[in-house]
């Protein structure tokens, strides 16, 4: 898939240029790049750990640490800095090693160790093309977008519109007009409960929503429900995090107006059968939610082919700047939707006795938007889909198998949700010791982890919890970081 650059027109005369096969903008000229940009493409090679760098260390380390074998070895680091090549329309070959090198903050220390960041569910670090894409915009392009008749107002706007392109063509929408920008999946599917559930629901009305949501993609329906006298029917899981299929079919009914529901499961990793069950709500003449969150960053997705009504993601857990998102809708869909905010750039025309908005999808745009942070967006998207996203998730599966082996082999620990699709997502407790505690313990040896309710307590519910710990894996992490999680929790567990 081919995501459109920024225009070339944009950022004239400056050191950094659009790079289309790198996804984002590079330091043409060292000595006059920013000092920023420079300092981020100066990072080139991961710190080498003594204990691994040598094959026979490596494995003795490891089994050290546990005896599981993956079943599939992921791709282990090289000592050669390599960039992601390919043409438009080609994608590279994928490995961790090509990603990590992008990562500036990948190769920090923390607390005397080397970052192992593994709360990707919480949010993703930024290649340094978003960085330097951000760094090139503020530098020499920065500008309002639509309003202005001049050069660098043209540039902003021709920037702006490219990442609603790009967006459409990555969620596979028909359209750069049924992509709205906002700040992430919350405000999207606050937007849409406030805008096209005010309009649409009424008293005895259901909106299904399935027990593993986030937060967010419940609170936003209780608040329209009460509004509107709907209400709000959560659909259990099983005991392994999956669906409850057979009751959600059985609390379908003509009542049914929403159906919310997570592409994967931010807590438990679960990927539910969205287009089975979007088909099935489809048939009562049910409207489909569904949030793609922690769905986007790990495999990809066609709108049309899920048949979604709304489809919402946050930028920030696509490798993008934070404050930005989008919500997709279709078209007769956004067409009937009435502002939820107003001013500024949904506006055609004001007098104090008529005023007339602006076409869809500026309508739904009120003021000025993150402009700085849908060109991030497009070069994020860019990076990723530089890369075979096939292999990226066939990578990430046998990643997530090993880590669920060699968790296993440590005492105690228990694993949440089982679910046979599912995201490399690892939600676990630890016998003797509070998820806080295990949190601060792996922070001591530089491991990020979340721990508390994740935004998702019902889900948490299900399995008579009020919180636990959460190891979420992105593309840039490696079997060595999963050992030394291992590693870590095994000392951890000797201290008891």
């Amino acid at each position: 898939m081919t995501i459109p650059d920024v225009p070339g027109g944009a950022w004239p005369n400056t050191a950094l240029a659009p790079n289309p096969l790198a996804g984002g903008l590079t330091s043409a000229d060292p000595a006059t790049a920013p000092a920023t940009a420079l300092a981020m493409s100066t990072v080139t090679d991961a710190p080498t750990d003594p204990a691994t760098a040598d094959p026979a260390a490596r494995t003795a380390a490891r089994s050290s640490a546990h005896p599981v074998q993956p079943a599939t070895e992921p791709v282990q680091p090289t000592t050669r800095s390599v960039q992601p090549t390919g043409l438009p329309g080609q994608p590279a070959a994928f490995s961790p090693e090509l990603a990590r090198r992008d990562f500036p903050i990948l190769h920090r220390t923390v607390n005397g160790h080397p970052l192992v960041w593994l709360d990707n569910g919480a949010t993703t670090q930024k290649p340094r093309q978003v960085i330097e894409t951000l760094a090139g915009f503020y530098g020499s392009a920065n500008s309002n977008i639509h309003r202005g008749a001049h050069t660098m107002a043209r540039e902003a706007t021709e920037a702006y519109e490219a990442g609603r392109a790009a967006v459409a063509q990555f969620l596979g929408a028909p359209s750069p007009d049924d992509i709205v920008f906002v700040r992430g999946t919350t405000e999207a599917i606050n937007l849409v409960a406030q805008s096209w559930g005010r309009a649409n629901l009424g008293p005895g009305d259901d909106i299904l929503v399935p027990v593993l949501e986030h937060h967010s993609n419940i609170v936003p329906w209780q608040l329209v429900a009460k509004e509107t006298r709907a209400r709000v029917v959560p659909v259990p899981l099983q005991p392994d995090g999956q669906i409850d299929l057979n009751a959600y079919a059985d609390l379908l009914s003509m009542r049914t107006q929403l159906v919310a529901v997570s592409q994967a499961s931010n807590v438990l990793g679960t990927v539910p059968p969205v287009r089975e069950m979007t088909a099935l709500a489809h048939r009562y003449g049910a409207k489909v939610l569904v949030d793609g969150a922690q769905a986007v960053a790990h495999f990809p997705v066609d709108v049309q082919d899920l048949d979604a009504d709304f489809y919402v993601f946050s930028g920030h857990k696509l490798f993008a700047p934070t404050g930005i998102g989008a919500l997709y809708a279709k078209p007769e869909i956004l067409r009937d939707m009435a502002p939820w905010q107003g001013g500024g750039n949904m506006i055609e025309s004001v007098d104090f006795t008529r005023t007339t908005y602006a076409p869809v999808p500026h309508l739904l745009e009120a003021g000025t938007g993150h402009i700085s942070g849908v060109v991030g967006l497009l070069s994020a998207l860019n990076w990723l889909t530089s890369f075979d996203r096939d292999a990226i998730a066939a990578y990430e599966t046998s990643l997530m198998a090993y880590a669920q082996q060699a968790l296993a082999t440590i005492p105690g620990l228990e694993l949440l949700g089982s679910a046979p699709d599912r995201i490399a997502v690892l939600t676990f407790t630890l016998a003797g010791h509070d998820p806080s505690t295990i949190a601060e313990w792996l922070d001591r040896d530089g491991i990020a982890v979340r721990a508390g309710h994740h935004c998702a307590q019902p889900a948490l519910a299900h399995y008579g919890l009020e919180s636990a710990a959460r190891a979420s894996l992105a593309l840039y992490n490696t079997s060595e970081e999963v050992d030394k999680l291992v590693a870590s929790l095994h000392r951890l567990q000797q201290t008891a």
